[in-house]
């Protein structure tokens, strides 16, 4: 069974930085967009930054400049970089894949637990 498991959440002060990473893991015939959505109780999980498996990257507005994602295709990992944190950067993190695993021939939606980001003096 394919999943992908967050990691590096925690509490940050307004201005620092944290770093996360998510792992797909399973049998995987091919991993093609992956990204960061987060969501605050009360609204819709929104995208955070995306990547594709070239490396086409694309960005919220509310973090550009702050945030840096990247992948390592052969280690099936994905990353987000978060400078500058906000408290409105306050959220569960969620990681995201799009994947065809073993023995299926379309691809799949398939999200992470979440990992709390939480941005406070």
């Amino acid at each position: 069974q394919v999943q992908v498991v967050e990691s590096g959440g925690g509490l940050v002060q307004p201005g620092g930085s944290l770093s996360l990473s998510c792992v797909a893991s399973g049998s995987i015939v091919s991993l093609n967009e992956m990204g960061w959505y987060r969501q605050v109780p009360g609204k819709e999980r929104e995208l955070v930054a995306a990547i594709s498996s070239g490396g086409s990257t694309r960005y919220a507005d509310s973090v550009k400049g702050r945030f840096t994602i990247s992948r390592d295709n052969a280690k099936k990992q994905v990353y987000l970089q978060m400078s500058s944190l906000k408290p409105e950067d306050t959220a569960v993190y969620y990681c995201n894949a799009h994947l065809i695993p073993g023995g299926e021939f379309r691809y799949l939606e398939v999200w992470g637990q979440g990992t709390l980001v939480t941005v406070s003096s």
